[in-house]
């Protein structure tokens, strides 16, 4: 049996796991401008021109690709639109995906688009000064969107650390994404889900005692009403796994849990196994039974 101390539980949950990967996914941004790099340098002849609308058409001519551009410089990754205009009631579609031909229509369409979104404001000659590294910067300011995904990416990552030097040290097998049927190739064990997807973070087997152990992590730096469905589902998951003599141990941390106390606590003294980092980095994986 794990020892309980729900109150040092609380007061040992980290402000913050960032990693220096954190911040920003430099590789992909550097991918994601490489893209556009051509495209951007022929609409850099745009930048200052006075008769805006006369230029684009005749670069529009020459280089109807140009157009497939045009959502990026908004921040947007999506290649067709939507637009509502709500002086008409009209839906108008841009397409920036297809081979896009050139003619006077389309020329008068897309500069529509350049001149209704705002972005004849940045070719003016007060505007920026090179469209590639104003690419960069918008691909740096989209990238920082994905770190929601990178920070429980980040939780994974670090309980990994923990779980594969406790496997290495103990002779023990472990697994990461662990669903039913990898399991089952894996360790040839047996193990119903409440979910037929479920996918554990990892799966700790024994192959000398033929035990399993299924882990799940998660970290929240900010509160919500998920975090008490979490409390629920794990709650239950517990039961179900324990009727199968499988341990279920979820890892947990966050300043997050501060809004969410009482529901944490009933799932803390309900389950046998609920750790944070500060409580892996003493080795509470090893005084388990195993």
């Amino acid at each position: 049996m794990m020892k309980k101390d729900f109150e040092k539980f609380v007061e040992t949950l980290k402000n913050s796991i960032k990693t220096w990967e954190y911040f920003v996914n430099w590789e992909k941004v550097f991918e994601n401008k490489a893209k556009y790099e051509i495209t951007l340098n022929k609409l850099n002849y745009l930048l200052g021109k006075d008769d805006l609308e006369k230029e684009f058409s005749v670069l529009f001519k020459d280089s109807p690709e140009i157009v497939k551009a045009l959502p990026i410089l908004l921040a947007v990754r999506e290649t067709e639109l939507e637009i509502f205009d709500i002086e008409t009631r009209d839906i108008e579609v841009f397409d920036f995906k297809s081979n896009i031909k050139y003619s006077d229509d389309n020329a008068k369409k897309y500069f529509k688009f350049i001149r209704n979104t705002g972005l004849q404001k940045l070719f003016k000659e007060d505007g920026v000064k090179n469209l590639v590294d104003y690419v960069f910067g918008v691909e740096v300011g989209l990238d920082s969107n994905g770190r929601k995904n990178r920070g429980g990416k980040l939780m994974e990552d670090i309980v990994e650390i923990f779980v594969r030097d406790f496997c290495e040290k103990n002779g023990l097998k472990y697994l990461v994404q662990a669903n039913a049927k990898k399991i089952k190739d894996t360790f040839d064990k047996e193990v119903k889900f409440d979910k037929s997807s479920r996918s554990f973070d990892f799966a700790i087997f024994n192959p000398k005692t033929q035990e399993l152990k299924l882990i799940e992590t998660n970290f929240y730096n900010g509160g919500g009403s998920k975090l008490k469905s979490v409390c629920g589902e794990f709650r239950t998951l517990f039961n179900e796994l324990k009727e199968q003599n499988i341990d279920f141990i979820w890892i947990t941390d966050g300043q997050g849990w501060h809004t969410t106390k009482n529901p944490l606590q009933e799932t803390y003294n309900h389950n046998e196994y609920v750790m944070n980092l500060e409580m892996l980095e003493e080795d509470e994986l090893n005084k388990l039974s195993w």
